[in-house]
């Protein structure tokens, strides 16, 4: 079987998931292959990835593709992208309606030998905080994080989620979309040429 296979099978946090307010089964997003250009480090698949087994299909996909500059083609094709949450199952929601943290197990268990099996890439785009702070080490706010992107650049970029929630925040940082998207779209161009 191969590590793909072992991780859809992975059942760590079915009884996690059963006492969150959706009390859904474990059901892994795995979208990676080995000799990507692109790893994509973010949070958790939201619902609609848990539904569909595939990330980013929802309006953050599309504002995360708008952000990169690529087609759904190229965003899918697994030689080009990596995507490797900090956690690979839809963590649920809380009694507010909110989406629950990924659990640390996940990331404990899988996030070593993913990560090793995808290899080196020349470009990580560190989307949120969990990833931010799991990649860089750090324990700043991701808007601080994201601010000091050149200290990570050309090898990585931290991003802001790129959820509907964070609408307000983009809007309030206008730098980011005048400074960093423009970067992180060329060297974007640059590793997949």
């Amino acid at each position: 079987m191969s590590l793909q296979d072992d991780l859809r099978a992975c059942t760590i946090c079915a009884d996690r998931f059963s006492a969150t307010e959706t009390r859904h089964t474990p059901r892994p997003v795995v979208w990676f292959r080995s000799g990507a250009r692109i790893l994509i480090a973010s949070q958790a698949p939201g619902a609609r990835a848990h539904t569909s087994s595939r990330p980013f299909t929802d309006p953050s996909g599309d504002r995360l593709r708008a952000w990169m500059d690529v087609t759904e083609t190229i965003f899918y094709d697994q030689e080009k992208i990596a995507i490797v949450p900090m956690a690979f199952c839809f963590p649920g929601y809380d009694a507010k309606g909110s989406d629950r943290p990924p659990p640390k197990i996940c990331a404990s268990t899988w996030r070593a030998p993913v990560l090793k099996h995808v290899g080196d890439v020349p470009l990580v785009l560190l989307i949120g905080g969990y990833a931010q702070s799991w990649h860089l080490g750090t324990k700043t706010k991701v808007t601080d994080t994201v601010a000091a992107w050149r200290d990570h650049a050309p090898h990585a970029f931290p991003l802001p989620h790129p959820s509907w929630r964070n609408t307000g925040w983009i809007r309030n940082n206008p730098w980011f979309a005048a400074d960093v998207l423009p970067a992180l779209r060329a060297r974007v161009k640059e590793v997949l040429q």
